[in-house]
């Protein structure tokens, strides 16, 4: 009988440990994902040099959505897209969403919120880079290595597991944010 009790204590440590360790990689990942999220609304705002040029961000005038919408060259959406590009709307729509989705994932708080808005982005970016297809517009080769997936459904995945997990409860905001009463009376807010 002695030997049945330790089994239980061990099993019970281990699984307490797997907890603690699930808890931490999403939290890890949460934190990785917002910083992707984050980067992307400063170097577009402030054209820090990396994929916008210097002088170029959005405080100096430059559209955030002209150099990939302008630049869609296949995909049922091609010409909804061009149409997009550099519309005003457009820009603060896309920037809002960069910045509320990575504060979001790097605080811990509203992951729900901040997953169905990153699906919805990475959606329509999947749709702008089309993968499905083997030649663009133009009849040239579209360099497409998976037809289905791409870095944007693995995003969109992992927005939805860390709002699943509730990944925000470690290393975040996540636990107070639960607390607040209009937070916990509108659950959605999670």
């Amino acid at each position: 009988m002695r030997g049945t009790g330790a089994a239980h204590a061990s099993a019970g440590e281990t699984t307490a440990a797997a907890t603690a360790t699930r808890a931490y990689v999403f939290a890890g990942l949460r934190l990785l994902t917002g910083f992707v999220f984050l980067w992307a609304f400063l170097d577009k705002t402030f054209g820090f040099g990396y994929a916008t040029p210097s002088g170029k961000g959005w405080i100096d005038g430059g559209s955030p959505t002209m150099g990939f919408l302008g630049g869609v060259s296949v995909g049922p959406m091609e010409s909804t897209f061009h149409d997009w590009a550099g519309a005003a709307w457009a820009n603060w729509l896309f920037m809002l969403g960069l910045l509320g989705i990575g504060l979001a994932l790097i605080a811990g708080i509203g992951l729900r919120l901040a997953a169905v808005a990153g699906t919805a982005m990475m959606a329509l970016m999947w749709i702008a880079e089309w993968p499905p297809a083997k030649h663009m517009s133009d009849g040239s080769v579209s360099m497409s290595t998976n037809p289905f997936v791409d870095y944007h459904l693995i995003y969109a995945i992992v927005l939805i597991a860390l709002a699943a997990a509730g990944a925000g409860a470690t290393w975040g905001l996540g636990r107070a944010w639960a607390r607040l009463p209009f937070v916990s009376r509108n659950r959605w807010l999670l």
